[in-house]
């Protein structure tokens, strides 16, 4: 990724804090198996500083949108303190298979980690009582729906790995694209996963406004989208 390429993908900036649109498809760090990443880049987004931006949170390779960058130091322990005390305001959208039982709600489903026999691993959801559960819960509305998608705004109390995509597969409406959280033989998806952090609200200065900042949907995601009335309402 060129300089230009990735400076254009900036949603604000200022002395502490990058919040940077990231492209589906391109994980945020390197891997025990190598590639392309997006903190290989990072040098790119210095603008002045001695060293580049570092991250404050995660999204998977597959997820698009809104990601938090700390510029020092500093930045990055305020940063590091929002998210772990949930005082980030966290806005997805998906576009799902189906839809959920109600026009709102909330998820309320323990996540656990489990290791597979062939040495993966998936996120499933654990009882209450289970030593290794950890909360988990999601709040979501529908903004649209139609050809059977349904497009929803999420908004994740916790941060658990992969909390929308197992909690939407859970209530019964996977996300479109979505490769690993399937009824078991289901077929490959031919399509992107269709998940999108579409905003983040950071209360960063105890004497300002929050920073808010919003990622437009990628290409990817389009056609669903408009198939669910996202034209309409902009």
């Amino acid at each position: 990724m060129r300089a230009e390429e990735i400076q254009a993908r900036l949603l604000y900036r200022d002395g502490l804090v990058l919040i940077l649109d990231k492209p589906a498809g391109l994980p945020v760090h390197g891997g025990p198996g190598g590639g392309d990443n997006l903190e290989r880049h990072f040098e790119h987004l210095c603008f002045g500083l001695p060293k580049p931006p570092a991250l404050a949170h995660r999204l998977d390779r597959d997820t698009s949108g809104c990601l938090a960058l700390g510029r020092q130091h500093k930045g990055l322990s305020r940063l590091g303190k929002l998210f772990q005390e949930g005082r980030v305001q966290k806005t997805y959208w998906a576009v799902t298979m189906g839809a959920p039982p109600a026009p709102s709600g909330t998820i309320d489903a323990p996540l656990k980690k489990l290791t597979t026999r062939a040495g993966g691993w998936r996120m499933v959801v654990a009882s209450a009582d289970d030593k290794d559960a950890q909360k988990s819960i999601t709040d979501y509305k529908v903004l649209g729906s139609g050809n059977g998608l349904t497009w929803l705004e999420l908004n994740p109390r916790t941060g658990r790995t992969h909390q929308i995509r197992v909690h939407l597969a859970h209530l019964g409406c996977p996300i479109l694209g979505e490769p690993q959280y399937l009824p078991p033989n289901s077929p490959k998806p031919k399509e992107p996963l269709h998940l999108h952090s579409r905003a983040l609200v950071l209360p960063l200065y105890p004497k300002k406004d929050p920073i808010r900042a919003e990622a437009p949907p990628p290409p990817h995601m389009l056609a669903a989208l408009k198939a669910c009335g996202y034209a309409s309402k902009g």
